[in-house]
């Protein structure tokens, strides 16, 4: 039978480094706008494993609060990011970066 004491927190703060840093990766280099938003998505997970890491370890409810409020803004941001990926890939037949920053039609 088991008899840890379970994960230490740095190996949730270490894998919450490391999703950040992949979603900051592909936010800088890529160029698909879905890309991007999943990018986007997968810093604020991060995020969101800090907060619950931090708040299990505290006990305390405040991390678990930050991070429900943290899924309502990405739920909001994921809905109208894609809105505006399809209104772009209507107008421009194409999910580029470059296409969409040059906007002058």
């Amino acid at each position: 039978m088991f008899q840890g004491g379970g994960v230490p927190l740095s190996w949730y703060l270490i894998l919450s480094a490391i999703l950040f840093s992949l979603g900051v990766a592909g936010f800088l280099f890529r160029k698909n706008i879905i890309t991007v938003f999943m990018s986007i998505e997968l810093m604020l997970n991060a995020v969101n494993l800090s907060f619950v890491a931090f708040s299990y370890k505290l006990q305390q409810v405040n991390g678990h609060i930050f991070a429900f409020f943290v899924m309502v803004v990405a739920a909001a941001e994921a809905a109208v990011g894609l809105a505006i990926i399809l209104t772009v890939y209507k107008n421009r037949s194409s999910l580029d970066i470059d296409d969409v920053s040059e906007m002058k039609n």
